[in-house]
Formats: structure tokens, C-alpha cells, sequence
């Protein structure tokens, strides 16, 4: 067996027993099986969780699955890391190890019992919510302990009073999972839950706002039917409340993830958009829209498409000076899906108003359109460019491409 394998690009070898058996790579976390051998342990696990219940290297049966932290190799790992730092050679941290899922229950235990005093409990929460953002396996731990059913219960274990700080430290625990539809139909057709998350959403706190936010998502997106999402985006304050986490990009940046999820979500039900543009959506999503990022923003865009769609939305994004230079500026910049909302946005405020004409054509839209329609962007993207295309044609100037004999646009017609 050699004792190095190829020479990385940096110019330095890594050693043979370094290197995991499955992913060739430097281990960080390097663990011994059963049947004595050394692998790196987010590769092990994948192999475990795919089926495998052998030995990748010598194809015996794992007696069990036991994972034991290598911590000889690891600190041998460290050493030579250190001492190759002269080529690039970062050295290794030393990795948190996973919970002891007996440990793990007996945290849930405490925190959902109440004979035990309130400082237990809530101290049993925060180090639950300390476990789960340390490590994913800790976080799949808790998630198969029962506890989503244990946390929902704490967070609407009174929702006729004021929220408690243990209601608080169980949301942002309970945020952390996907629920399942049995537990977000319990929320939603609750009036009494969703009252309450509607206060919570108002909260003094910005972290209990956007947990509470999150969990809107949550049980907005993990409801089946349309009539128990129209339960929540039923409710004027909820709205208020999404939109409100929304202007607060810098003091608190993880606000502009969850609330335009949050926001999304609501807007996916038809019948109360209305709510979102009377809550200030659409001046709220163009005074923010440089500050979201790449998946953000496709999520911003696709929003102001739906709202967009509404009389009252159109109205008030056409009312806003930035709009149109924005969806304009934003075509073929962000990626094939931001460029197809921000297309359909500007067909329906073009659509609906002369002054959007007139502003998208003097925001030069026209080269936008055209090079959209001549990209390898999607079907829906380019289509939606034609039918705009041919709404703006008597906006163009008279020396424009657009209005010569050569341009021809398609006649195809899709809806959105």
C-alpha cells in the first residue's frame, strides 16, 4: 500500500491513512467502525444511511453501528496540517461530537414536564436548541424523540395569556424542524393558535417575530388543503406582522430570509393578497430587493409577480419610482428564474398602466427583452418577454429595431 496519493494542487502529499477509504479526502472527523477500520465520519454515515451494512473496506458485517471518535488520528491530522502551513494547509478544527440521544431525552423529558421548576425547563430548552445548531446529527436526534409534538405544546400550551420566555426558547426550538400536515392542520384550523401567532408575529422581540414567522411558513407550506391555509393568510395582522420583520435588513439580516419565505407563502393563496398589499408589501419588497440574496430575491421577485395580479397590487408597485427601473435592471442579472418573474411582473403593470409603458421603455427594456428572447432562458421567460415585446411596440421610438418591417413577434399567447 503506497504511502501518499497524488500530490494536491498546492504541492504538498497527503498521506495515505489521512485520507477517508470512501472520499479519497482529508478527514476532519475521523471515526472507527466495528470491525477496527478509520473512515471519515460524515462519509461512514452516508454509507449507512443509504443501506450498507458492511465494512466498505473489508466487506464484513458491521456488528453494529457504533461510531468511535479516532481522536489519536485526528490530533495526528491537526499536527501535520500545522506543520504543512507554509503551503496553504489549513489546519482541521476539532469536531463537536454528536449527543448521546439518552441525554437528548432526558433534556425533552424536563422541559415538558411541569412539576419541574421553570429554570429547568427553560434551561433544558436552550441546551436542546444548543445541541441542535451544533451538529445536523443532533438536530435528527431531537427530530426522532417525538419532540415536534412536545414543542407545539409548549408554544400554544396557553394561548389565552402573554408568551412566557419558555414559549419563546421552545419556538425558536420548534422552527428548527419541518412539521408534519397532522400538526400543521392542528395549528391552522386552530383560532385560537393562529390568534395567537398573530400576536407573537407583533412581538417587542425581533428573534420572537421571526421565529414566529418561520413558523408561519412552516405550517403555511406543510398545509394540503387551501381552505386551512386561508385559516392564517386570513388575518390582517399576520400580514402586518411579515411584512413589518421585512424593513429590517441590517439590524437583523436572518429577518430577511424568513419573512420573505414567510410573505411567499402567504401570497401563494389568492383570495387574501389583498391583505399583503394593504399590510405595505409592495414598497416594502422594492425598498428591499438589493438586499436579498440570489435564492432570496428569485423568492422577492416571484412574490411581487403574484401581487402583481392584483388590481390593488398593480396600483401600488405602478406608485413606486423604482419599480419598473428595477425589474427592468433585474432581467438576465440574477438567474433564468428571476429574470421569468421579473418579466411577468412588468407585463402586468404594463398591461395596466401607460405610465409603466413609458417607464420601462425609458429604463431600456427593449434590449433587455431582446436579448431574453435570444437567450437560453426558460420557455415561460421568453414568452412572457414576446407578449411584452408586442404590448410595447407603439412605445418604442420611431428609429427602434421593434418598429421595423424584419421584427416579427410570436403570436403565442400563455397564460401565467
Amino acid at each position: 500500500m503506497p504511502g501518499s496519493l497524488e500530490p494536491l494542487d498546492l504541492g504538498v502529499q497527503i498521506p495515505y491513512h489521512f485520507r477517508c477509504p470512501i472520499s479519497l479526502e482529508l478527514m476532519r472527523d475521523p471515526v472507527t467502525v466495528s470491525t477496527g477500520q478509520t473512515y471519515d465520519r460524515p462519509s461512514i454515515e452516508s454509507w449507512v444511511a443509504t443501506g450498507n451494512t458492511t465494512c466498505p473496506v473489508t466487506r464484513a458485517p458491521l456488528s453494529d453501528f457504533t461510531l468511535i471518535p479516532n481522536h489519536t488520528l485526528r490530533r495526528l491530522i491537526q499536527d501535520w496540517c500545522v506543520a504543512n502551513r507554509s503551503f496553504g494547509v489549513e489546519r482541521i478544527p476539532t469536531p463537536k461530537q454528536p449527543a448521546d440521544p439518552t441525554h437528548i431525552r432526558h433534556l425533552l423529558t424536563q422541559s415538558a414536564s411541569n412539576s419541574n421548576p421553570y429554570p429547568t425547563r427553560l434551561s433544558a430548552l436552550r441546551r436542546l436548541r444548543g445541541l441542535a445548531r451544533d451538529l445536523d446529527k443532533n438536530r435528527s436526534t431531537i427530530s426522532s424523540q417525538n419532540s415536534r409534538e412536545i414543542l407545539v405544546q409548549l408554544v400554544f400550551a396557553d394561548t389565552g395569556t402573554e408568551s412566557s420566555e419558555l414559549t419563546h426558547e421552545a419556538l425558536a426550538l420548534l422552527v428548527l424542524f419541518p412539521l408534519p400536515e397532522s400538526d400543521c392542520a392542528a395549528v391552522a384550523s386552530d383560532p385560537d393558535r393562529v390568534a395567537y401567532l398573530a400576536r407573537l408575529v407583533q412581538h417587542s422581540s425581533m428573534e420572537v417575530r421571526v421565529n414566529s414567522a418561520a413558523l408561519i411558513e412552516n405550517v403555511l407550506a406543510g398545509s394540503r388543503t387551501a381552505e386551512l391555509r386561508a385559516e392564517i393568510s386570513n388575518v390582517d395582522e399576520i400580514h402586518q406582522g411579515v411584512v413589518s420583520i421585512l424593513r429590517n435588513p441590517i439590524a437583523y439580516p436572518r429577518a430577511l430570509k424568513i419573512g420573505i419565505k414567510a410573505l411567499f407563502a402567504l401570497c401563494l393563496v389568492k383570495q387574501t393578497r389583498n391583505k399583503a398589499v394593504s399590510a405595505g408589501a409592495p414598497e416594502t419588497l422594492i425598498n428591499t430587493l438589493a438586499d436579498f440574496e440570489k435564492c432570496d430575491s428569485e423568492r422577492a421577485l416571484a412574490t411581487i409577480e403574484l401581487l402583481c395580479r392584483v388590481p390593488d397590487g398593480c396600483t401600488a408597485f405602478a406608485a413606486h419610482a423604482l419599480t419598473v427601473p428595477l425589474l427592468v435592471k433585474t432581467i438576465l442579472k440574477i438567474s433564468d428564474r428571476a429574470t421569468e418573474y421579473a418579466a411577468g411582473a412588468l407585463l402586468s403593470l404594463c398591461s395596466e398602466s401607460e405610465k409603466s409603458q413609458n417607464d420601462a421603455v425609458a429604463a431600456g427594456v427593449l434590449t433587455q427583452l431582446l436579448l431574453l428572447v435570444q437567450s437560453d432562458c426558460t420557455d415561460r421567460a421568453k414568452r412572457k418577454a414576446q407578449l411584452l415585446l408586442k404590448l410595447l411596440r407603439d412605445s418604442w421610438p420611431e428609429d427602434s429595431v421593434v418598429n421595423s418591417d424584419d421584427f416579427v413577434c410570436s403570436e403565442l399567447v400563455v397564460p401565467f
